[in-house]
This record gives structure tokens, C-alpha cells and sequence, in this order.
């Protein structure tokens, strides 16, 4: 009796080791990050290459495209990498009917199904901000035709759907206000939510508070400590303004009776370069936007109005792309098309943000000063980067925290070795502005770029090991006992019931 109350005990104990051990699993693996991978350039590289890149040197695991590309689409084949299809503005009308609908999805998606995951097809893009009476009125009918098709030709793992802009809201501020534009609510909206919650598929918007900020409220837009917008209504204050665009349209949809369909954020992000002068456009404002953004969405916080919840999002966007009409429109990338990045915003394997971070938590982070670094800025070649690591390092700065082994030495790549020296050059030279010049290929930012053990509040990693330290035996300790855990949780659910009786 009394060795069965031990296993009876063993039991319960190794069971509940096993659910947290699964349970931090799962929320360490969440990542609800996608990339819209445009193609509005003529220096990219190929599909294959860019496939490739984003399965094994990033977190990514979902891209949206703006058309059905033959090429994209088999270069993502068997990669896991889910793909979000477009259908043409333009195309809509056609495919209003079956006939039509059943040719576009034999033509553009069987080829590449299931050996290529289509996770979205999105009916066109912002067709409500077109004005477009006759696309406006094919819209739904397309829909409900795609979904028919996919149906028919046994694909109904891939979920129907059209992105919005926020123009779609006749109100938003405060977000309780949130309503659709007069006219649309009933007539266009509510059909329209009617067939995502009968469907199973989510609402897609476009949220951009890079469209939405002013002067007054540019910290507020890019998620930087303020003062927050108060909703008398409801008693929430929003810290950001990315939230309060979500809460809007969730309140229009609730008003109309749809608060429970899934939101998906089909396009968000920031430019890095704009035109000169131009307001809350830099490579800090984009570093902040997007690398807080990813941070938040992943947190698993969601909004005030919609707590606990994380919306999939796809960031606008994977490269530059040199073709577009303005400065600022080129410049939405998150890299460069020589697959280098633009500015880091955590979605690199084995690496977190460059974006605010809370200190390593292995060390007490030193004052932070002024509160400003210097990083390089996105266009700087690595040629000259690498001459800025050279030099720095002749002064007698200490380089060691980005040699092989060291704190910083990860990502091992000129821009981010280049980042840690120059601002190691600034930090030890009194932080003036023009100690961050270094041939105009320096920026100051008020964005503390540590992350993990490398600290740059000071221009010193703290390059602390757990190697022969307490903390270490602890880790080892930690992770030996968790396989252990997992052992034993495997051995007792199979155990006969009769001998835990």
C-alpha cells in the first residue's frame, strides 16, 4: 500500500511537472509573425534564394503576396512556410461565379496544393478604399464562389478573406466609438462578417498608425513611454496606438454583431528613410515601431477591449523595394535585397530584437546615461561598417565582447559588430553627436539596442557566462531535470490504472 501512495504521489507530481514543462514549451514556440513580401523591384533576389533565407536564418513562418505567383509559390513548396495568395483587384468581377472561380483555383492554386501550404486567399486589397462601385459589389460574390471552388476541389484547409484599410471606420477615436462608414455597416459589412464567422475565416485589416500619428502623438504611435489616450467609456488607457486602431475596428464589428469573428493585422509597419525633413520617419522610429510590435504581438496581451489574445501579423514588409514611387514607400523593408537587414527587429534565429529591452536578466544593467546610442544607418555599406570596427578598435576601445566567444559576438555579421563598436567609441568618448559620425554612416537613437548578454547601455557587454558559476549548475540542473520530467511523464501515463488505484 504504502509503495502504490508513492506512485499515486509520483504520479501527480511528474504529471504536473509534465503540463508546465508542455506548457512553457508552448508559449516559448509562439511566434504570430509574418512578412508581406512584395516584388515592386528589380534587384531582389530569386523566390528559391528567398525561401530559403526565410526558412533557415529566420523565426518567420508566414508570407503574404500581393499576386498568385507560379514562381514564389513553387519556391515555397515543402519549406513549412505558409503562403497568403492575392487575387487581383482587377480579377474580382470574373471570378463573381462558380465557372470563374473553379478555373482561377485550378489554374493558380492546385498546381502548387498541398505540396506548397496556402494558409489565405485574399480577394483583392482595400477594395472599399477604391470607390469602386462595380468591385465593391462582386466582392462578397467572389468570396462565397472561391469558397465554393476550394470546397469542390477538396482544398478547404485554405481560409477565404479580403484585406481592409481603416478607412472602413467612420469613427475610431476614442476605440469604443469605433463604427463601419454609414451605408457600408449593413449592406456591406455585415454580409461580409456573416460569411467569415459561417467560414471560419478571419477579418483582415491594415492597420498603420505610421498613417495615423501626428507630431503630439508620434511617441504614442510608435509604442515609446507616454501619456495614453483615456476611453471614458470603457476605463481603458491606450499606451499605443496600434491597439486602439484594433479595438476600433473590433467595436464597428461588435456594433454590427460580429465581436467574436478572428482578427488577422494582413499589413502593418514603418518606414526606415523618408524625404528629408519629413516627420517621424527614421531608422529609430522603424526600429521602434516594428521591433515593439513584434514584441507585443508575441506577448500574447492583446488589446484592452480584446484581452489575452494574439492576432497574426504580417509586417509591411520583407525587402526595400526600389521601384516605388517615393523615398519612403521604398523603404518599408525589413531587409535589403542582398538579404542583409535593415535594422533587427528579433526575427533572426537565436537572437532577440535590437528594439527596447528590459536588461539581461543574468546581470544589473548599469545606467543607461543620456539614454542614447549610435548605430549604424541602414544604408551603410559594410565596407565602410568594417572600417569603422578597424578603427574603433585601434583606439583601444575594447573589442573583445565581438570577437568569437564574446557577449556580442552573436549575430555574427559586420552591422551588428559594427553597432556594438561604434556605439562602444561613443559611449567611451563622452557621447557627443559628433563621436557618432564616423563619415555619416552613424545615427544616434534614444532605442537601447542590447539584447541577451550584450549590454550597450554603457559600451560594455556585461559578457557574463554561467560557466562555472552557481547559476550555471542551476541551468544544467534545470534542463537535466526537465528531460527527466518528460521521462517519467511518458513511463506514468502509461501506467494500468489498477496499479494507481
Amino acid at each position: 500500500m504504502a509503495i502504490l501512495s508513492a506512485a499515486k504521489l509520483f504520479f501527480f507530481f511528474f504529471l504536473f511537472t509534465c503540463h508546465v514543462t508542455i506548457f512553457y514549451s508552448s508559449v516559448t514556440a509562439a511566434y504570430s509573425i509574418g512578412v508581406n513580401y512584395g516584388t515592386v523591384a528589380d534587384n531582389l533576389p530569386s523566390p528559391p534564394q528567398v525561401a530559403n533565407f526565410l526558412k533557415t536564418k529566420t523565426k518567420i513562418d508566414r508570407v503574404k503576396i500581393f499576386d498568385a505567383n507560379p514562381d514564389i509559390l513553387k519556391a515555397f513548396a515543402n519549406t513549412g512556410i505558409s503562403v497568403t495568395v492575392t487575387v487581383g483587384n482587377g480579377d474580382i468581377p470574373s471570378l463573381a461565379k462558380l465557372p470563374g472561380a473553379k478555373d482561377w483555383i485550378a489554374n493558380k492554386i492546385l498546381p502548387h496544393h498541398p505540396q506548397t501550404i496556402i494558409r489565405y486567399i485574399a480577394v483583392g486589397n482595400e477594395i472599399l478604399a477604391t470607390s469602386d462601385k462595380s468591385l465593391i459589389a462582386h466582392l462578397l460574390p467572389a468570396m462565397k464562389a472561391l469558397r465554393s471552388a476550394l470546397d469542390l476541389a477538396n482544398a478547404s484547409s485554405i481560409k477565404v478573406s479580403t484585406p481592409h484599410s481603416l478607412g472602413i471606420l467612420s469613427a475610431s477615436e476614442p476605440p469604443s466609438t469605433g463604427k463601419f462608414r454609414k451605408g457600408y455597416d449593413k449592406l456591406i459589412f455585415s454580409p461580409i462578417l456573416e460569411f467569415h464567422q459561417q467560414t471560419k475565416s478571419p477579418f483582415m485589416v491594415n492597420p498603420y498608425p505610421y498613417f495615423g500619428f501626428k507630431p503630439q502623438t508620434l511617441n504614442y504611435a510608435l509604442f515609446k513611454p507616454n501619456a495614453g489616450v483615456f476611453d471614458a467609456a470603457t476605463g481603458m488607457n491606450y499606451t499605443n496606438m496600434f491597439d486602439a486602431q484594433l479595438d476600433a475596428v473590433y467595436s464597428a464589428m461588435k456594433r454590427v454583431g460580429y465581436g467574436d469573428v478572428d482578427i488577422v493585422v494582413a499589413e502593418t509597419g514603418w518606414p526606415s528613410a523618408g524625404d528629408p525633413g519629413q516627420p517621424g520617419v527614421s531608422l529609430e522610429s522603424a526600429l521602434s515601431f516594428n521591433g515593439n510590435l513584434v514584441k507585443h504581438v508575441n506577448s500574447g496581451k492583446g488589446t484592452p477591449l480584446m484581452p489575452n489574445r494574439t492576432f497574426e501579423t504580417y509586417i509591411f514588409a520583407l525587402f526595400n523595394e526600389n521601384l516605388k514611387q517615393s523615398i519612403s514607400e521604398q523603404n518599408f523593408g525589413l531587409f535589403k535585397p542582398d538579404l542583409s537587414r535593415v535594422y533587427n527587429v528579433g526575427i533572426l534565429r537565436n537572437e532577440q530584437g535590437l528594439g527596447p529591452t528590459s536588461p539581461p536578466p543574468t546581470a544589473t544593467a548599469p545606467s543607461a546615461g543620456s539614454g542614447k546610442w549610435c548605430v549604424p544607418k541602414s544604408d551603410a555599406s559594410d565596407a565602410s561598417l568594417q572600417a569603422n570596427i578597424d578603427y574603433v578598435c585601434s583606439t583601444g576601445v575594447n573589442c573583445q565582447p565581438i570577437q568569437a566567444g564574446g557577449a556580442c559576438f552573436n549575430p555574427n555579421d559586420v552591422m551588428s559588430h559594427a553597432s556594438y563598436a561604434m556605439n562602444a567609441y561613443y559611449q567611451a568618448n563622452g557621447r557627443h553627436d559628433f563621436n557618432c559620425d564616423f563619415n555619416r554612416t552613424g545615427v544616434i537613437t534614444s532605442t537601447d539596442p542590447s539584447h541577451e548578454a550584450c549590454n550597450y547601455s554603457n559600451g560594455q557587454a556585461s559578457g557574463l557566462k554561467l560557466e562555472n558559476s552557481k547559476a550555471a549548475d542551476s541551468m544544467r540542473f534545470c534542463t537535466f531535470w526537465q528531460m527527466i520530467s518528460l521521462a517519467y511523464c511518458t513511463i506514468f501515463l502509461h501506467l494500468p490504472r489498477r496499479l494507481l488505484e
